[in-house]
């Protein structure tokens, strides 16, 4: 695995000339307990159900990555600053670290990939945090005109430092979805498709919209993967449930087709490599 730090991070490129060599994943920290907006139980299931539906026809498996509630670190001159996006996804890096280990954190300078696509979900007290000046905040500055020593927010890490082209908010108390697409630069709001999709990323040839279901027996709106259609994309134990339920049709149709031929109960079940108990119950 090739490290590198990426040009977006970096004033010149002689930053990556620095005295100390820069932290790694190993030395910074997954967890800053002291940090507001702990996860409650929609911000564990959500970014489940966004990696479990999510199929990129143009990437491998093995060859990107999502996560949720992971520190992302993204500037040398101050490692140590990070910021925990409720779910991103990175393209073109492999699944596990330097294609072995799990990720403690994502650091920005060793992976040489910023995050392509960023979902924040708000909860009350951060909509300031995630949506900048969307929200209607200013950037802090000192006196003389200058911008304070001080992580900068989600908003602002998002737009100048990480460039993430696709960064998304969702509401589960208004059910709202707002999508900023970066714009030469600085992020725009983009309008949301009248209909499922809401919103198409095309060169990732997916779509993604608001799913009413029930997921891990919890009946809510959900933001889920679609194809361009409006199709709602599997999670793996649908896709396993899907295909035997198929299976069994297929059982089911020939069993109905050689006891219509006037083949015995016996027949059928010695053909199908069935019990008649079995055959029966189909």
């Amino acid at each position: 695995m090739t490290f590198g730090v990426p040009q977006s991070n970096l004033e010149s490129p002689d930053a990556v000339r620095s005295p100390r060599p820069l932290p790694t994943m190993y030395d910074l920290p997954s967890e800053f307990p002291e940090e507001p907006g702990l996860p409650d139980e929609f911000h564990d299931l959500q970014p489940q159900l966004l990696s479990r539906t999510l199929r990129l026809t143009g990437w491998a498996g093995d060859r990107f990555f999502t996560a949720s509630d992971l520190n992302v670190y993204y500037d040398v001159y101050h490692p140590i600053w990070h910021k925990r996006p409720d779910w991103f996804l990175v393209l073109d890096v492999p699944r596990l670290y330097d294609g072995y280990d799990l990720r403690r954190s994502y650091v920005t300078w060793q992976e040489g990939r910023n995050p392509y696509v960023v979902v924040e979900f708000l909860s009350p007290g951060t909509d300031k945090e995630d949506l900048g000046r969307f929200a209607g905040v200013e950037q802090e500055a000192s006196e003389n005109g200058q911008e304070k020593e001080r992580p900068p927010g989600k908003l602002e890490v998002y737009e100048r430092y990480l460039r993430i082209p696709h960064y998304l908010v969702y509401s589960r108390y208004t059910q709202q979805l707002r999508y900023f697409k970066l714009v030469g630069g600085s992020y725009e709001e983009q309008p949301l498709n009248p209909a499922t999709p809401l919103v198409w990323f095309e060169e990732l040839e997916v779509g993604l919209g608001i799913w009413e279901g029930t997921f891990e027996g919890i009946p809510s709106p959900w933001l889920r993967w679609c194809d361009r259609q409006g199709n709602w994309l599997l999670t793996d134990t649908e896709e396993a449930q899907s295909q035997l339920s198929q299976a069994q049709a297929q059982v089911l149709q020939a069993a109905r087709n050689l006891l219509a031929s006037g083949q015995s109960l016996e027949q059928v079940a010695q053909l199908l490599q069935l019990t008649e108990e079995q055959i029966q119950q189909l």
